[in-house]
């Protein structure tokens, strides 16, 4: 049924939540993991300058550590998660609006199935313009599962 399962995640908690059920799932189905980190240009600091903001649009983000870490950080911990598992993994970094990233990554690697988190790092902002996930819903015609982190 699921053969490709892509897991967009920026390393919140609720998206380390979405992992563990789209680990589970690949697990189940023998399914390849795609972890990918989007750089979201729609809500970048306007502290960065333009330099910085060009370099992220242009995917240099070798030349901005800080963005390269936290990127490495969340889909490394989707890659370890996944190979402990025995799971085939990718690990993936793009720069743009999340939810259209999220598609059209999803598009282009015959991805069967997103797996993601309700909410994600955003606040206020966020809220106002709706959530990556609600987008991405309305974004592809690829099935999402949309986990909510919950606390008993």
């Amino acid at each position: 049924m699921y053969d490709t399962i892509l897991v967009p995640t920026d390393g919140s908690d609720v998206a380390t939540n979405a992992v563990h059920h789209a680990i589970d799932l690949a697990e189940k189905y023998d399914a390849a993991v795609h972890a990918l980190y989007v750089v979201d240009t729609s809500a970048m600091d306007i502290s960065l300058g333009t330099e910085q903001v060009d370099r992220i649009r242009q995917g240099r983000y070798d030349e901005m550590p800080e963005v390269q870490e936290r990127a490495n950080k969340a889909t490394g911990s989707v890659a370890s998660q996944a190979r402990e598992r025995g799971l085939e993994v990718t690990e993936s970094v793009v720069a743009g609006q999340p939810h259209a990233r999220i598609a059209d990554y999803a598009d282009n690697h015959d991805v069967d199935l997103i797996v993601m988190g309700s909410a994600g790092r955003g606040g206020v902002k966020r809220v106002l313009l709706g959530s990556v996930a609600e987008r991405t819903l309305r974004t592809t015609d690829i099935p999402v599962l949309v986990v909510d982190i919950r606390k008993d």
